[in-house]
């Protein structure tokens, strides 16, 4: 990956990425992932950067070879009652306490890590400099696209597939038309606004 990345010195470093911190609906989701230096995945890099074909086979190549992986979330009540920034720091927790192998160390994407009990270092654009944080990106990619998709499945006429969750002018007029579901935040503010201004529950 990136030559201006230093790795630390450890056994089983765990790579740690978030997706969906932004969007109005749904669980923000954290992906820990351990990767093999036996059993190297051509192609890792951030996930934003890849179709979602590649995503997807990236995503079952990734579960298959890495020493271990594992998926952590907050949901919507959890991120209203403490805030996204928290909720994220606590998702990323339990991403990381869920791997079938003890990390000895991990590495964040992003400016900032939560206390996990083990040395820490973030690393800002790690999901394009860390093979282990590029891989955690991907899984918890699919992972939340899954779940926007069984969302458009379940009420289409919202959109989720399109815009995945995120606050488009799409979405606020699909939300403003059919009301606000339960799996939406209520605490981010254009939610809150059109509850408000409109009497939405």
């Amino acid at each position: 990956m990136s030559d201006d990345f230093i790795r630390p010195q450890a056994n089983f470093i765990a790579g740690v990425d978030e997706v969906g911190r932004g969007p109005l609906v749904g669980a923000v989701v954290t992906a820990a992932v351990i990767l093999d230096p036996n059993n190297p995945i051509a192609g890792l890099t951030d996930s934003k950067k890849l179709s979602d074909k590649k995503r997807q086979a990236l995503a079952i190549e990734i579960k298959e070879k890495a020493l271990a992986w594992c998926l952590g979330r907050s949901e919507p009540e959890e991120i209203d009652q403490i805030n996204i920034l928290q909720a994220t720091m606590v998702a990323m927790q339990r991403a990381v306490s869920g791997l079938k192998v003890s990390a000895d160390y991990v590495l964040v994407d992003g400016n900032r890590c939560p206390d996990f009990g083990l040395p820490c270092q973030a690393v800002v654009k790690g999901d394009l400099k860390v093979a282990e944080i590029s891989a955690a990106s991907i899984i918890a990619k699919v992972a939340r696209d899954d779940e926007m998709l069984a969302l458009d499945k379940q009420y289409p006429e919202y959109g989720f597939a399109s815009h995945k969750g995120y606050p488009t002018k799409a979405h606020f007029e699909k939300i403003t038309e059919h009301g606000v579901l339960s799996c939406y935040r209520k605490s981010f503010k254009p939610v809150a606004k059109i509850i408000t201004e409109r009497g939405i529950r």
